[in-house]
């Protein structure tokens, strides 16, 4: 069996689209492979700023015959439909055979398909990979039609076996497939030929390129982190950048820098920021103090200098870019230390959303509801209106237009400087979070405060607008906000009312002109809904059944999220349990015994069960351990000891086995028969006291 290697070479892909497209490479070309009869065993693929490499391995040398057979039309059909029968089988008509089918005789075409050896298949599946692969963007050079993300200067495409290798025939306008490639562009030695993916790999390296990115990677971060372990320092860790550099050099040579003293100064944060967005530097602190002191940046190449001319050239311009980080910062200091009035001022002057006012107005809807929520959360009313108002006033500092993902953090610095409260400082910083999944949760209460305003605003004013999500489009982010109003509410453990919280927000708000032109209000309803939803997925992420949490939902107190997961957490618990499993079986029985006779009877069974009419030991049991249960499910769900409930439930189990098990609900006696049915009535208004059970599956 044959092994494939391709190398497609061109000028340099961006990196943030390498790891994409080596991946793309190789699942459509082993996919049109696979397609055409070749299986294989290994495929991998590779990239580097000037290539992208795929290496299948154990490849079928041909694709195996295969026969068909079809079935056309009827004998005596219309000669126009016989002839495209042909047509599509490629046969005449005297290879067809007869045959008799219960609706009569029947034409059938007998089709064998030669299979192909590995090359053709291989120049075929490539070309149209090549001509139709999905670059974010591509283009056009010379006067040829092909588009690549940059120019593609040479196809490398052989198959080898133990015999040796050949080059697969292909040509692509004008580019011919061989067995050659090159090196790195400063310090290969020129093209040179290749038999195999090991040779390949050796030889490449061995012409200064490493054809992993993941080597590479792992390349730039030992030799960064040793470098920065000699001074006493580390390296900031990020793996974005580092994957991003990865793609940026073939042959990664690290270097270490200073940055000069004028800077030091600057938040880290800043620093950091900088040098990363303007030049893929990585960050080289103090872990004694915190404090940025160099940094890292990686080169492309060896030099007989060992990097000081590039060192040089990259501090020159890395003084021109925190110089002005540091003219940002300190214009910014002097607005922060006078109140920052004026940034506050100016905001009144952008505007949030055509429908929903500036951002100045939204502030103050923040700040109002912000003190509304305050003591729910356990933070100063005063305090909290505070933070709301400074939240967004870094919006407006020269820093943050240079780097929006500053917002927040440099609010904090700016507070500080301003002599505000800790607690507003830290408001400005954390009320954006959580932004995702992984996001930290505040957990200061006038933190909590802001952050929860903030979202309940932007959620109640786009619903309002009628702007809600649709299918995959979110364009505002209401669904991040739900789910973080969620984890702020779960992980503070705050007992809060949605629907009060989705009203306050309304009233501070006012009607707003929806998208049939009509003065409305946010359908408190409705975004009670849209919470549930949000919060089932975020509890089915934690292992929690949908099931489950549909039947939680039913109940009183919906809208009490904490109230809702703790219900959710012991009725799953419960459901894991024998008990639990039998006694949902005994509650279904009962449940649909009662629904088929209340339809019946058109009446309602749920009242006037007397055990003076009990016949058998096991109904007079069942009514004994009833009235024992009902009473401690009522105590335990009065003070929301969900799991003390269920406990007491699991008691019904036996019970309720023994009564089905011995007595025949449906009697002869009509007074013993409605006994009986409001018996089960009483069942199923017990166990529909801690959780609607008829929406559990199974």
């Amino acid at each position: 069996m044959p092994d494939l290697l391709i190398e497609l070479f061109s000028e340099e892909i961006p990196a943030r689209m390498q790891a994409r497209a080596a991946e793309d490479l190789k699942k459509r070309v082993t996919d049109g492979l696979v397609e055409a009869g070749l299986t294989y065993a290994h495929a991998h693929g590779f990239s580097t700023p000037r290539r992208l490499t795929l290496a299948v391995e154990g490849l079928l040398a041909e694709s195996p015959t295969v026969k068909e057979e079809r079935k056309g039309p009827k004998v005596g059909a219309p000669e126009k439909a016989i002839e495209g029968f042909l047509r599509g089988a490629g046969l005449t008509a005297d290879q067809l055979e007869e045959r008799d089918t219960p609706k009569g005789a029947v034409y059938f075409a007998s089709i064998t398909k030669p299979g192909r050896p590995a090359a053709e298949i291989v120049a075929e599946v490539l070309e149209d990979t090549i001509r139709n692969f999905p670059w974010p963007k591509s283009m056009r050079w010379g006067a040829g039609q092909l588009r690549w993300v940059r120019p593609l200067h040479s196809i490398l495409c052989i198959l080898t076996d133990e015999t040796g290798h050949s080059v697969v025939p292909m040509d692509i306008d004008g580019i011919k497939a061989g067995d050659t490639t090159e090196g790195h562009r400063f310090m290969g030695a020129g093209r040179f030929a290749v038999t195999g993916f090991e040779d390949y790999a050796a030889k490449l390296k061995r012409d200064h390129v490493i054809l992993d990115a993941a080597e590479r990677a792992e390349a730039i971060w030992n030799d960064a982190t040793n470098m920065a372990f000699a001074h006493g320092l580390e390296v900031v860790d990020d793996k974005g950048l580092l994957a991003e550099v990865a793609g940026l050099v073939e042959w990664p040579v690290v270097l270490m820098g200073d940055i000069a003293e004028d800077f030091l100064g600057l938040p880290p944060e800043v620093l950091q920021t900088s040098m990363k967005e303007h030049q893929k530097f990585f960050s080289v602190k103090n872990p004694k103090t915190g404090r940025i002191e160099k940094f890292i940046t990686v080169a492309n190449r060896e030099t007989a200098d060992h990097g000081k001319t590039i060192l040089a050239g990259n501090q020159k311009v890395l003084f021109a870019r925190l110089s002005d980080a540091k003219f940002f910062w300190e214009n910014d200091l002097r607005v922060a230390r006078t109140g920052g009035a004026a940034w506050l001022e100016s905001l009144n002057n952008v505007t949030f959303h055509n429908k929903l006012g500036s951002q100045g107005d939204r502030i103050n809807r923040i700040a109002a509801l912000a003190r509304e929520v305050a003591p729910v959360v356990g933070a100063d009313p005063d305090l909290a209106e505070q933070a709301a108002r400074w939240a967004k006033a870094d919006l407006s500092s020269e820093m943050v237009y240079e780097f929006p993902e500053l917002q927040g953090l440099m609010g904090r610095y700016y507070a500080e400087a301003a002599g505000l409260p800790t607690e507003v400082a830290g408001a400005a910083q954390e009320h954006y979070s959580p932004l995702g999944p992984s996001d930290d949760v505040p957990t200061a209460p006038v933190s909590v405060a802001v952050a929860l305003a903030d979202k309940l605003d932007t959620l109640t004013g786009f619903w309002a607008i009628d702007e809600k999500p649709t299918g995959s489009k979110d364009p505002f982010a209401l669904r991040r906000a739900a789910l973080g109003v969620i984890r702020l509410v779960l992980e503070n453990g705050l007992r809060v009312e949605l629907n009060q919280l989705h009203t306050k927000a309304n009233e501070i708000a006012g009607p707003r002109e929806n998208s049939s032109g009509e003065q409305s209000f946010a359908d408190v309803n409705e975004l009670r809904g849209f919470f549930h939803d949000r919060l089932k997925v975020y509890l089915r992420d934690q292992g929690i059944r949908h099931d489950v949490i549909d039947a939680c939902i039913a109940m009183p107190g919906n809208d009490d999220i904490n109230l809702l997961v703790k219900r959710a957490t012991a009725l799953q618990a419960f459901l894991g349990t024998d008990d639990g499993e039998n006694l949902l079986q005994g509650f279904k029985r009962a449940n649909n015994i009662l629904t088929q006779a209340e339809e019946k009877d058109g009446v309602e069974y749920s009242f006037g069960a007397d055990v003076k009419f009990a016949e058998a030991d096991e109904e007079k049991a069942l009514f004994s351990a009833l009235e024992t249960a009902g009473a401690a499910i009522s105590s335990a769900i009065e003070p929301e000891d969900f799991a003390g409930a269920m406990t007491h439930m699991a008691a019904l189990r036996a019970p309720i086995d023994a009564f089905f098990e011995a007595v025949q609900v449906n009697a002869d006696n009509d007074v013993v028969r409605r006994n009986r049915l409001n018996l089960l009535g009483r069942i199923r208004q017990i166990c529909l006291g801690a959780a609607d059970l008829t929406r559990i599956e199974g």
